[in-house]
């Protein structure tokens, strides 16, 4: 029940609340984007969504940019000196997290979830084999999750995928609950955040 129904109604009600809670601040933040550095203010990627019926599906994640325009399209963590690409402004909104916030709309939209495996760049073949071996590939990937409060950029894909499948067999509202708060103290402490 709660799975394969009342998980997507509490996604769906708490990012509607939380989008017209934090539309002025993230107003701000799209204006800070845009005065420090020329370009876009949002980041789109193309990401591995849930898979349907065995088939992978792609989505568009949304992100507030704090890389610079000629950035590589691969994982910060592959990048070489990462910090070179890394805009004034961003290096604080990847510390915070606050990049992350126009994914509300991903979530509002149902192609995210607030708690799953974190969405795979579409190059991560490797990463999304070992989750459809788990099952986790099934679930909606998440805007935080077990394997993100357990290393985030520092692991490997093998124990991100691990992880991801812990969180598959054991999902309930409870150990939802316990990644979204564990999440505000890994944020705290800018802990695993690669660039």
């Amino acid at each position: 029940m709660y799975r394969n129904f009342l998980k997507r109604v509490l996604d769906l009600v708490l990012s509607v609340i939380l989008i017209l809670m934090l539309f002025l601040p993230m107003i701000l933040i799209s204006l800070i984007v845009l005065i420090t550095d020329p370009g876009p203010v949002f980041y789109c990627q193309k990401r591995f969504g849930r898979s349907v019926n065995g088939e992978p599906k792609f989505f568009k994640i949304i992100k507030f940019r704090t890389m610079k325009v000629n950035t590589p399209d691969v994982p910060t963590d592959k990048l070489k000196n990462p910090e070179q690409y890394v805009t004034s402004c961003g290096k604080f909104l990847r510390k915070t997290s606050l990049d992350e916030l126009p994914q509300l709309f991903n979530i509002l939209l149902g192609q995210m979830s607030f708690v799953g495996p974190r969405p795979a760049l579409w190059n991560q073949t490797k990463l999304m084999r070992l989750r459809d071996k788990n099952g986790s590939s099934l679930l909606r990937p998440g805007l935080t999750g077990w394997a993100q409060i357990n290393g985030r950029d520092d692991i490997s894909e093998a124990r991100k995928a691990r992880l991801d499948g812990e969180y598959a067999s054991s999902i309930s509202f409870a150990f939802d609950l316990k990644c979204f708060f564990l999440t505000f103290k890994k944020v705290a402490e800018s802990d695993g955040v690669a660039g």
